[in-house]
């Protein structure tokens, strides 16, 4: 089975501006073919899908019209991550409406729901015989994390693996790919602190297979780590934002890794950079600027990508 995952997916405000005149696969630029050919898709969803104008006292708040959510499905992204700091940007009724239009997309949720209860649902997903159960955190925003009477997301600590442990011990038995979402850590961090290193260990530790990082806004490194994938932060995917022009939050990958029922099997590197609110394959000058800093980046953990992006396990 082919996984894609991306890093954040921020389509709100000018992006939604411009979706209002073009097709929603515009946003996906000649990245397209290859998110077709995935069998499945995920990426961490950066905006709510609202006209909620409920908008709660934060520096930014992002919000797309529902509608919006065909760009998700011309993209074939089959299951998104709520569970980050932009869920409740327009109150509880954008997080209502989110969960509501992505059901009616069909489009699988994780980490966020009306209740502690539905934030913690994973999502089941079966290809080829292969079943995998996806469960979405953040250590964003604890004032919104979801209890017995209190929409929100599925908040964890760095550091208590608890509530996670307790998830992955309920679908460890019927699946055979545990995957864990995680919207952690500051903006613009370039490597994960060794808090950030022990605690994905005990992620993989706990029976997760692979951890889909994300909220840097660049990318890290990966780690194979006891059988398991690590991508520390999967950077941006599609967004408006200012570029850095040391930090490079433009470029990223959009990360192929293959599955079988005993785990992870290989990874492929595919090179992308945002221009003009698309993604796209990266240039050959850019690629080779991300592969040589995704090396850099992946010494610490003995991770050695080969030229044309191939990590085989």
């Amino acid at each position: 089975m082919l996984i894609g995952f991306g890093g954040d997916v921020m389509i709100g405000r000018m992006v939604n501006q411009l979706l209002a005149n073009v097709d929603p696969a515009y946003v996906w630029g000649d990245l397209l073919p290859i998110l077709q050919h995935t069998d499945m898709n995920m990426v961490n969803l950066e905006t709510t899908l609202t006209r909620s104008t409920e908008q709660v006292p934060k520096v930014f708040n992002f919000k797309t019209d529902p509608e919006n959510v065909a760009v998700l499905k011309k993209g074939h992204i089959d299951v998104v991550n709520l569970a980050n700091n932009h869920m409740l940007d327009f109150a509880v009724a954008g997080l209502q409406e989110t969960l509501a239009t992505l059901d009616h997309a069909g489009i699988a949720h994780v980490g966020a729901g009306m209740d502690a209860a539905q934030a913690a649902v994973p999502a089941i997903i079966e290809h080829n015989g292969i079943r995998l159960g996806i469960l979405g955190f953040t250590d964003n925003e604890p004032g919104w994390q979801a209890t017995e009477q209190r929409p929100g997301v599925a908040y964890v600590r760095v550091g208590n693996i608890a509530p996670i442990q307790k998830a992955i011990d309920a679908i460890k038995d019927s699946v055979d790919v545990v995957i864990v979402s995680l919207h952690w850590g500051p903006n613009m961090r370039e490597r994960p602190t060794e808090e950030f290193v022990q605690f994905a260990h005990s992620i993989i530790d706990a029976g997760a297979s692979i951890i889909h990082g994300h909220s840097a806004h660049i990318f890290q490194g990966v780690e194979l780590y006891n059988g398991g994938l690590i991508m520390y932060d999967t950077g941006d995917l599609v967004d408006d934002y200012a570029v850095d022009p040391v930090l490079h939050n433009d470029r990223s990958f959009f990360f192929l890794v293959t599955v079988g029922k005993n785990g992870v099997q290989a990874m492929q590197l595919i090179p992308t950079m945002i221009g003009e609110m698309q993604v796209n394959k990266a240039s050959d000058s850019v690629a080779a600027w991300s592969m040589a800093r995704m090396q850099t980046l992946c010494a610490p953990f003995d991770t050695q990508f080969a030229q044309d992006g191939y990590l085989m396990l």
